[in-house]
C-alpha cells in the first residue's frame, strides 16, 4: 500500500469538495433556505426536517473537517519529517528491528510526494549518512542503509574489509561476542567524518566484491550488519531519484507488547 499516494488522493478529494462547497454549493443552499424562510415553508417543517435542511451534507461536513488536517500531514510528511519503522536487522547494531525512526525529508532537497521529483536541491547524501531510499528493484518498498560510496568513488569489499578509492576504511575491534549478538564481532568503523559501529561474523565467509565505480547520480549503500544485509553488493547502485531522506533519530521502539521510549537516540 502506497500511503503517500493515498494521502495525496485524500487531500485532493476533500480539497475539491471543500472548494466546490465554498464557491457553489453553500451559496445555493443559503439561497434555498432564504427562499424557504421567506415563503414560510421552513416554519411548516417538522423539527427533524428543519434540522436536516439547516445541516450541511455529510460529505461537505467531513471534507471541511479533514481537509486542513490531511493537508498539514501531507506537507509535514513530504517536505519536513517522515516516520518509518525498521523491519529487519540489516542495520544492527545502529538500528534494531522494531525501532521507529524519523527521516529528514529536506536534507537532500525538497521533492514532490509520490513522483519524488526534486523541486529544490538543498544538499546531497554524504559518506556515512544513514539514508532511506526506494528500493531500485521495487520502488514501492523503502530500504534503509548507510551511504559508503558517492558518485565517482571506487568501492571494493574483500575479506570483510571495505575499501573506498583504494584505501581501507579504518575499523577497530570493540568486543568479541557482544551480549546482543554473541555470534558477531562488534567493531567501530570510521567512514568519512562518521564514526559508527558494525557487526562482522567471523564464522561466515561473507560476500566478496571486486572494485566498482559508482556512476554519476548514484550511490553505493551497505548495511551495518555486514554479513546479513541485502545491499549494493548484491543489487547495485541507488539512483538519485530514489532517495527519500536522511534518518536522524529513533523516537520509539516497539516489537510487540508495550511501546518503549527508553531507546530514544540520535542516529550516527
Amino acid at each position: 500500500m502506497d500511503f503517500a499516494l493515498l494521502l495525496v488522493i485524500a487531500v485532493a478529494v476533500t480539497g475539491v469538495i471543500w472548494l466546490l462547497d465554498a464557491l457553489f454549493w453553500r451559496p445555493a443552499r443559503r439561497q434555498r433556505l432564504a427562499d424557504s424562510a421567506e415563503s414560510g415553508e421552513l416554519e411548516k417543517m417538522s423539527p427533524k426536517a428543519r434540522e436536516k435542511a439547516l445541516k450541511d451534507p455529510w460529505p461537505v461536513d467531513y471534507a471541511r473537517s479533514f481537509f486542513p488536517v490531511l493537508l498539514v500531514v501531507l506537507l509535514l510528511r513530504s517536505f519536513l519529517v517522515e516516520p518509518f519503522q525498521i523491519p529487519s536487522g540489516s542495520m544492527r547494531p545502529t538500528l534494531t528491528v522494531g525501532d521507529f525512526i524519523l527521516v529528514n525529508k529536506f536534507s537532500y532537497g525538497l521533492r514532490l510526494p509520490v513522483v519524488n521529483t526534486q523541486l529544490v536541491e538543498l544538499g546531497k547524501p554524504e559518506r556515512g549518512d544513514v539514508m532511506v531510499f526506494r528500493f531500485p528493484k521495487d520502488p514501492g518498498v523503502n530500504f534503509i542503509k548507510r551511504v559508503v560510496g558517492l558518485p565517482g568513488d571506487e568501492i571494493r569489499y574483500q575479506d570483510k574489509q571495505l575499501y573506498v578509492n583504494g584505501e581501507p576504511v579504518p575499523k577497530q575491534l570493540l568486543e568479541t561476542g557482544p551480549e546482543r549478538a554473541p555470534e558477531e564481532l562488534l567493531l567501530k568503523e570510521q567512514l568519512g567524518d562518521v564514526t559508527h559501529k558494525i557487526y562482522n561474523n567471523p564464522h561466515a565467509p561473507g560476500p566478496q566484491m571486486r572494485s566498482v565505480e559508482v556512476p554519476e547520480g548514484h550511490y553505493f549503500v551497505m548495511g551495518d550488519n555486514r554479513d546479513h544485509s541485502n545491499d549494493s553488493r548484491y543489487w547495485g547502485f541507488v539512483p538519485e531519484e530514489n532517495v527519500v531522506g536522511k534518518a536522524f533519530a529513533v523516537w520509539m521502539h516497539w516489537n510487540g507488547g508495550l511501546p518503549s521510549f527508553t531507546e530514544v537516540r540520535g542516529i550516527h
